[in-house]
């Protein structure tokens, strides 16, 4: 049965990656910070929410900022740069989030316990590269719902990945166990975003059995 698209399926549609922005559009603060407030319900592993950001709307610092992104215009001329870092000492939160779970009434105080002490031991057993694996992945998935908010709300955004991350982390002071994963630039679409194709569903799905 076909069944009439829904409002999450035209806006998952209409999202698309736009390289050029009109210069000098602002997008207030409050509506970055809302974004990623609604953004943070993004599933994660552990619930550890490895991810973090760094907000940079200052247009010298944009400028600035284009070299250590191999020169993208985007980077200069969209709004905001959403810069999602993943935390691989996620671990370390563990006792705040589950404490704020028997607060909220999420969960019973000895399943909170049991899920710090699991988390810890297990997360710090890991290696960087495998604590940054996993913060690689949640990082993706906030990603996704940040920029479906934003379409939401009338912006248009690209995620970049091609950057210089060890300038980054280098230019902005970030701590060891803060990574550079992607940014996000948004604001207001000079031209449109061209369609893309997509692989035929029966070349990418199969059923187990």
């Amino acid at each position: 049965m076909i069944k009439k698209q829904t409002a999450l399926e035209k806006l998952m549609e209409e999202r698309k990656s736009v390289r050029k922005y009109e210069p000098g559009v602002k997008i207030p603060r409050e509506t970055i910070t809302h974004i990623l407030q609604q953004a943070t319900t993004a599933p994660s592993s552990s619930n550890l929410q490895p991810w973090r950001f760094l907000v940079i709307d200052d247009q010298e610092q944009k400028k600035e900022l284009r070299i250590a992104g191999f020169n993208q215009a985007q980077i200069e001329t969209s709004s905001t740069i959403i810069a999602v870092l993943g935390d691989n000492e996620m671990y370390k939160n563990a006792k705040q989030i589950n404490d704020l779970n028997v607060e909220l009434g999420y969960m019973p105080r000895d399943i909170a316990d049991m899920m710090i002490a699991n988390s810890e031991t297990a997360y710090s057993a890991f290696s960087d590269a495998e604590r940054t694996n996993i913060a690689h992945l949640d990082a993706g998935l906030i990603t996704m719902q940040i920029v479906l908010l934003a379409k939401d709300m009338g912006h248009e955004t690209v995620i970049m990945g091609g950057f210089d991350k060890v300038a980054f982390a280098k230019t902005y002071e970030l701590p060891a166990n803060e990574i550079p994963m992607v940014l996000i630039a948004i604001g207001k679409a000079a031209l449109p975003a061209r369609n893309s194709s997509r692989l035929p569903l029966e070349q990418i799905m199969r059923f187990s059995n």
